[in-house]
């Protein structure tokens, strides 16, 4: 092991159907490297489900976790007690899922003495950005994913302000939802994207909820809605109505995203008007290149700076919990074997701050 490396974390994600985990090399706050990466996704074990099942999701964490582990282990040619803490997700999240991760993760601690850090999986997310591309503070952040839409703003470790949020469906959700209706399979974001790319997005004329409201919330469920009665208005579709149906509700989605990010930038903006806004994307949905190329332009026209981290930082992994962990450690943190996972829990609440004061 390199005589510059300042701690060794090992990151462990079970907060739904990813079973993961990674070693991430931490040389201090806002630097980080990736010496593994393991991630096994649950498709095939929820497909014919349309969705994930928690029971079966939690399950296959017990079956392939500790297997997933001493991969990244291998991978990242480490030996379990050259590790220095061990980091898991602790909420929010499938709690059957998390507990099978966060329960692991204290035997691991309890076995080797090593510390435990429980992590937040929003900060997870939150944190991404600083590992792939060193983002300094303070950013804005929007995460889209399966079971969050959120904007927030990140002033430090520990330290975030909830501004926008979904008051119904996630934006990954209600993708995964549309999919079904129209039984297009798993995973339901990348088939609707798909099928909109040879639709006619101006076919179909979906609302933009909340979009002329000054907020900067997200509400979905009445887009989902007003696709299923506009698939069962023309039923029986064919492929060309369902592509259709996925190009003007992803453009519906667009329009929302593109108009909530315009705001936010621009309060952004007013609260800091001396920093240049990044603008940190994260999620699954960060994927959707049609999302992606309408960011692109917003932030283009407002001049701020988007950062999208890779694809693979971006779903649910093991890094990502990794790294949190450690910039967490680094500032002295850890908890004890007793910490209760939880199914929720906001990132703007008081057991979320930490001591800025470097060790």
């Amino acid at each position: 092991m390199s005589e510059n490396i300042k701690k060794l974390i090992l990151g462990i994600e079970t907060s739904c159907d990813e079973t993961a985990a990674s070693i991430v090399a931490h040389y201090g706050l806002g630097r980080g490297k990736i010496l593994s990466n393991i991630v096994r996704t649950q498709l095939k074990e929820h497909e014919n489900f349309g969705g994930v099942v928690p029971e079966l999701a939690a399950r296959s964490h017990i079956i392939h976790l500790e297997n997933i582990v001493q991969k990244a282990l291998e991978e990242a040619n480490i030996e379990l007690d050259e590790i220095d803490a061990i980091a898991a997700t602790a909420g929010p999240g499938l709690i059957g899922g998390v507990l099978v991760g966060l329960t692991f993760a204290k035997g691991l601690s309890a076995a080797t003495n090593k510390p435990l850090i429980a992590v937040n999986h929003l900060e997870a997310h939150a944190l991404s950005a600083r590992l792939s591309d060193e983002v300094s503070f303070p950013y804005l952040m929007l995460l889209v994913s399966g079971g969050h839409s959120q904007f927030l703003l990140v002033n430090n470790i520990g330290d975030y302000q909830l501004w926008g949020t979904t008051i119904d469906d996630a934006l990954g959700e209600c993708f995964d939802k549309v999919a079904k209706m129209l039984s297009l399979g798993m995973p339901g974001g990348p088939k609707v994207e798909e099928m909109a790319l040879k639709g006619d997005n101006k076919r179909f004329k979906f609302p933009r909820p909340l979009l002329h409201e000054e907020r900067l919330d997200f509400s979905f469920s009445g887009l989902k809605t007003a696709v299923r009665l506009q698939a069962e208005k023309i039923a029986p579709l064919n492929e060309q109505d369902i592509c259709d149906i996925c190009a003007s509700f992803q453009q519906a989605v667009i329009d929302i995203i593109s108009a909530r990010s315009k705001d936010a930038i621009i309060k952004f903006k007013q609260e800091f008007p001396s920093i240049k806004c990044q603008l940190i994307v994260a999620g699954g949905v960060a994927a959707n290149k049609g999302i992606s190329k309408a960011l692109k332009e917003v932030t283009l026209q407002q001049d701020a700076i988007l950062i999208v981290p890779p694809i693979s930082l971006c779903t649910d992994n093991g890094a990502m919990v990794a790294f949190a962990g450690a910039e967490r450690f680094a500032l002295g943190a850890s908890d004890g074997l007793d910490f209760i996972a939880k199914p929720r829990w906001s990132l703007d609440s008081e057991d979320m701050r930490v001591n800025q004061n470097e060790l």
